[in-house]
C-alpha cells in the first residue's frame, strides 16, 4: 500500500482542564479523501488545525503529526517546521470563511498575491482564473473586483475555497465546505473535488453533510468527545440518511391576516439603483406559519432576509408588520426589534469575544423584554440546554465553541426575545442530525406556544419540505415559483426548481455515476 503523506499519532489537545482530543490517530494519502465526522464539538476542527501546527486560542496540542516527512507537532507541541507546510503543502479552508476573508481587499488582488507567493512559476492571472473556475466562480472583473461583503454566504464559501486552491497544495483541509451551497453547487463541488483527487490531491474533509462524505470519501474517521470511535468505509461507518421529522402544523387559515407582508420588494447593492439584487418580490407570512425560501447561491435569498430584518437599506417596496410599515433597523422601536429577530448564516462575527455566551444570550432578554439580569440568565441557560449546550459550554467565550455550538447559541439569542417573526438564514448548516432535531423541536415549541412565524432561508430542500407550509423559489432576484412543499418539490414547474431537486441525489448511486466519470479537461 502507498505510504501515507500525513501521519497523525496520539494527537492530544487540552484547553485548561478540558480534554479536546484524546490520543487521536489517522492517516492521509495523496489522491484520496479522508473524512472526519462526528457531533459538533467532537474535536474535528482541532484535529484538522494540527496538520498546520496550529491550535485555537488557549489550546495546547501534543503528540505526533508528520506532513510529507516533516514533523509539525511533537510531544512538546507545534514545531518550527510547521510554518513551511502552510499554503503550498497543506491549505486550510475554515468553517466560517467570512471571518477569514480580508474585508478591505478585493478578491482578485488576494488571489494574485497568494499565487505569486506559492506558485512563482505560474502567471498570477492564469492561477487566479484556474482557482476561480474550480471553485465555481466566473473569472473576470465582476468577481475579482468585489470585496467579501459583496458576495452571498455561499459565494464567500467559494471565494475561500479559491484562496486555498490557488496555492496548489498537496493536501487540502476542508471544514464544512458545502455550508451555504445550493444543491446544484454542492453537486458541482463534489465533482470538482473528485477530479482534483484523481490528479493526486489529498483531502481531509470535515463535514456533517453525510451525502457529501458518501460521494467523496475513501475512508471515514468517526469522532466523539475528542476520541476516534470508529473508522472504515462510508458504507460501514455512516448511519442511514436521516430525514428531519415533519414539524408542520395544521394548514394555515388563508383568511387570517399576515403578521408579515412583503410587497413589490426590490433591492440593490449600490446607490441610485445600481447592482440590482431583488426584483418585485411579494410574500405573506401568517402567524405560526413557515415560509421557506430556496434558490441558487447568490440569487438574493439572504438579501431578502436582510431587507425584512432591516439591515439592507437600499431597497424599494414595502415590508409590513401587522399591516404597518416596518422601517430599517436603526429606526425601529425596541418593540419592533423584539418582534422581528434574525439569525444569520455566518454567526461567529456576531458575538463579542470578550463575554461568555450565556451573558450575550441573556442580554437580549434584558434589553428587549425588560427581564432582570438573574431571571434572563436562568432562562438563557434553560434555552441553551434544550438546544444541547450545557452550563459549562454556555459559560465559555465564543472562541471556545465549535461552529455548530455557536450556531445554536445564535439561535438562542434570537429565540429568547420571543419574537413574532423569526428569520432563519441557513441555521442548520453546521449541525449534526441530533443538533438539527433539537433546533427543530425548539422552533416547533416557539410556533406552538407563541405563534411565531418563520421565514426560513435554506439550501436543504428536504428540511424545507419538513418545516414549511409554503415555499418560494428565487432565481437571479426574481420569484420563479411558489406553492406548497409538495407542489414545488414533487412537481416543480420552473427550470431552476427542477435543477435544484434533481441535484438532491448527491451521495446516492445515481450521483456516484457522475462523480466517477472522466474529469473534465482543463486545469
Amino acid at each position: 500500500m502507498t505510504a501515507s503523506f500525513v501521519t497523525v499519532r496520539g494527537l492530544t489537545a487540552h484547553a485548561g482542564e478540558a480534554v479536546l482530543l484524546d490520543s487521536v490517530d489517522f492517516d492521509l494519502y495523496e489522491g484520496r479523501v479522508t473524512a472526519l465526522v462526528g457531533p459538533s464539538g467532537s474535536g474535528k476542527t482541532t484535529a484538522a488545525l494540527a496538520l498546520l501546527g496550529e491550535a485555537g486560542a488557549g489550546v495546547r496540542v501534543h503528540g505526533h503529526v508528520a506532513v510529507g516527512g516533516l514533523t509539525v507537532v511533537a510531544d512538546q507541541g507545534p514545531t518550527p517546521e510547521a510554518a513551511s507546510v502552510l499554503g503550498r503543502v497543506v491549505a486550510y479552508m475554515p468553517q466560517h470563511p467570512g471571518s477569514a476573508l480580508n474585508p478591505a481587499r478585493r478578491t482578485g488582488a488576494v488571489l494574485a498575491e497568494l499565487a505569486r507567493l506559492h506558485r512563482p512559476d505560474v502567471a498570477p492571472p492564469d492561477a487566479v482564473t484556474e482557482s476561480l473556475e474550480v471553485a465555481q466562480l466566473p473569472p473576470g472583473r465582476d468577481v475579482e473586483r468585489r470585496f467579501p461583503h459583496q458576495f452571498s454566504g455561499g459565494q464567500r464559501q467559494r471565494v475561500a475555497l479559491a484562496q486555498t486552491l490557488v496555492c496548489r497544495p498537496r493536501v487540502l483541509v476542508l471544514d464544512e465546505p458545502s455550508t451555504g451551497l445550493d444543491t446544484v453547487a454542492r453537486m458541482r463541488l463534489a465533482d470538482e473535488l473528485a477530479a482534483l483527487t484523481r490528479r493526486g490531491l489529498g483531502i481531509l474533509l470535515l463535514s456533517h453533510d453525510h451525502d457529501l462524505v458518501r460521494a467523496l470519501a475513501d475512508h471515514v474517521v468517526v469522532m466523539s468527545r475528542g476520541r476516534v470511535t470508529a473508522s472504515g468505509t462510508p458504507a460501514g461507518t455512516l448511519p442511514d440518511r436521516p430525514r428531519p421529522d415533519a414539524v408542520r402544523h395544521s394548514p394555515t387559515d388563508p383568511d387570517r391576516p399576515p403578521v408579515l407582508e412583503v410587497r413589490g420588494l426590490s433591492a440593490h447593492l449600490h446607490s441610485r439603483g445600481r447592482g440590482p439584487v431583488l426584483h418585485g418580490v411579494d410574500l405573506t407570512l401568517p402567524a405560526g406559519a413557515c415560509v421557506g425560501v430556496a434558490g441558487l447561491s447568490g440569487s438574493g435569498k439572504t438579501t431578502l432576509a436582510r431587507c425584512v430584518a432591516g439591515l439592507h437599506e437600499r431597497r424599494r417596496g414595502q415590508v409590513l408588520l401587522d399591516g404597518e410599515d416596518l422601517p430599517v433597523l436603526r429606526r425601529r422601536t425596541r418593540e419592533q426589534k423584539r418582534r422581528v429577530q434574525y439569525v444569520w448564516q455566518e454567526v461567529r462575527g456576531s458575538f463579542d469575544e470578550r463575554h461568555a455566551i450565556v451573558e450575550q444570550v441573556a442580554r437580549t432578554a434584558v434589553r428587549l423584554r425588560g427581564l432582570a439580569v438573574g431571571d434572563a440568565r436562568a432562562e438563557a441557560l434553560r434555552l441553551l440546554h434544550r438546544l444541547g449546550l450545557d452550563e459549562a459550554t454556555a459559560a465559555r467565550r465564543p472562541g471556545g465553541l465549535s461552529g455548530g455550538e455557536l450556531q445554536r447559541a445564535a439561535l438562542a439569542r434570537a429565540v429568547i426575545a420571543k419574537p413574532d417573526v423569526l428569520i432563519c438564514d441557513e441555521i442548520t448548516t453546521a449541525l449534526d442530525p441530533n443538533a438539527t432535531e433539537a433546533v427543530l423541536a425548539e422552533l416547533a415549541r416557539l410556533r406552538e406556544e407563541y405563534g411565531t412565524a418563520l421565514l426560513w432561508v435554506s439550501h436543504d430542500l428536504e428540511l424545507l419540505a419538513a418545516v414549511a407550509h409554503h415555499v418560494v423559489v428565487i432565481d437571479n432576484g426574481h420569484v420563479v415559483e411558489t406553492g406548497t412543499p409538495d407542489e414545488v418539490l414533487c412537481a416543480p414547474r420552473a427550470t431552476l426548481t427542477r435543477r435544484l431537486v434533481s441535484a438532491m441525489d448527491l451521495g446516492t448511486d445515481r450521483a456516484a455515476t457522475d462523480l466517477t466519470a472522466p474529469a473534465p479537461s482543463g486545469p
